[in-house]
């Protein structure tokens, strides 16, 4: 029918097809070989020795990586596929094909260097006059971890369950030594049956020599902070000349609890509660982003499932980099980092905190939003003067913006990119993995902001 555009897939090409003309010029895949081109590899580089046949060059592989957490695949056999089928990835790749083993032992060989290459994306950021790092927004979020919550074993299982599989070990062992094993069902090799009870007797041992560790290390933090309190307490009793009222702090107690946990696929992530309701093996990645531009400048991931003490290991890494990109003023974080300790960290390290000290209400007072607190009384804490700072007109509209800063990174990450769980184990895999999630993200930001501010 002459009323159809032809489509015909026999007649070849009269000239070599160039892979420059089947990308838009402001695909994010040209963007992020472009910056990628710019950045100094060198540590990368020079792991190579150099034998052997010739490998391919780390910012292909680094390219390929980028953009498959950029656009949802994380899996090294899907993103060995997509060089075959995706366009913007035979862009990145020029036409080769990188197996997945190349692509899984390239990320997990250099996730210490990606934090280096986290760091200089930012800094091109700063020279595309793109980040303006004025107020950064602080917040955390539960990522799934590689192993799931039905491999982990609490204390007082392991020591019901080795009670159990010591008295099997016995019967099998009795039915082994009688010359008429009659009473063996078919089928059954005792040998196997009594190696296999063994094995998981070793791994369990294991198991609670690990947690009888974490219980030491829990005790001796919980015994001193017992003792600061108790010193703060007797403080206040010398002062006021008599003892105080109400039930003293109650001495933490040594050993290993029946619910202390440890999960046998990765032992170093922790059952945590997640939004919804629930409990989740997961670890809790921290992100700060500035406000200004939504660019994450610093991350962290932790096993501990709240938020409050982690303003501190934020500060830190935030100035650490404050020679390369200056340093933020203002700090906005939730309830869950409200603490005078972490009030006083902000203070100290210069950056004004606006960190809420109790919920927000949902149906407030129209009269709250126009009106100004009393002015502070003297001689009030850190935290009764967050408190005022944050119910002035200045303060509410400056806490206002944490929700349209780090909980748009967080959703954009988990449900756009849809990076919901870790793909590697251990605690320090997982921190470079989330700075490759990171990265990946501000790559997707500065190729929006760049028409913008440039």
């Amino acid at each position: 029918m002459s009323g159809f555009i032809l489509v015909d897939r026999k007649t070849a090409y009269l000239m070599p097809p160039s892979l420059e003309d089947w990308l838009n010029e402001d695909h994010l895949a040209r963007f992020i070989v472009e910056v990628i081109d710019q950045l100094d590899l060198s540590n990368l580089t020079r792991r190579y020795a150099g034998r052997g046949s010739k490998a391919y060059h780390p910012s292909m592989l680094l390219g390929i990586l980028v953009y498959g957490y950029a656009s949802g695949i994380f899996s090294s056999r899907r993103l060995e596929r997509a060089t075959y089928d995706s366009v913007a990835f035979r862009f990145i790749a020029a036409g080769s094909h990188p197996d997945h083993d190349t692509l899984a032992t390239f990320r997990r060989r250099f996730l210490a260097e990606v934090v280096d290459v986290f760091m200089q994306v930012l800094e091109l950021a700063k020279e595309m006059h793109l980040l303006k790092l004025g107020t950064i927004s602080l917040d955390g979020t539960k990522i799934h971890a590689n192993a799931s919550r039905h491999s982990a074993l609490s204390h007082g299982h392991i020591e019901k369950l080795e009670v159990q599989l010591k008295a099997e070990v016995q019967e099998l062992l009795a039915l082994a030594e009688q010359a008429d094993q009659a009473d063996v069902p078919d089928g059954a090799n005792l040998p196997e049956e009594i190696k296999r009870r063994e094995d998981r007797l070793s791994v369990m041992a294991d198991a609670t020599r690990k947690i009888a560790a974490r219980a030491e290390e829990r005790f001796q933090r919980e015994k001193a902070e017992y003792e600061e309190k108790m010193a703060r307490r007797a403080a206040k009793e010398k002062e006021a000349g008599k003892k105080l009222g109400g039930k003293p702090p109650k001495a933490p107690e040594p050993g290993p609890r029946a619910s202390d946990q440890i999960n046998l696929t990765d032992e170093q992530s922790r059952i945590m509660p997640v939004s919804g309701g629930g409990f989740e093996q997961c670890y809790n990645a921290q992100a700060s982003a500035d406000v200004a531009t939504l660019l994450v400048v610093a991350t962290h991931v932790t096993q501990a499932p709240n938020d409050k003490e982690q303003v501190a290991p934020m500060l830190a890494l935030v100035k650490a980099q404050s020679e390369v990109l200056g340093m933020p003023n203002c700090l906005l974080a939730d309830t869950g980092y409200c603490s005078e300790k972490n009030i006083l960290a902000c203070e100290a390290a210069q950056l004004t905190p606006f960190i809420a000290v109790a919920r927000d209400q949902h149906h407030p007072d129209w009269r709250e939003r126009h009106s100004e607190p009393a002015p502070l009384p003297p001689n009030t804490t850190a935290v009764q003067s967050m408190a005022h700072r944050l119910k002035t007109k200045a303060g509410r509209a400056q806490y206002a913006l944490r929700k349209q800063t780090i909980e748009p990174v967080f959703g954009i990450i988990k449900s756009v990119m849809g990076f919901r769980q870790f793909s590697l184990r251990g605690l320090a895999n997982v921190n470079g993995e989330w700075s490759l999630v990171c990265l990946a993200w501000n790559l997707k930001r500065m190729a929006v902001l760049r028409p913008k501010f440039g």
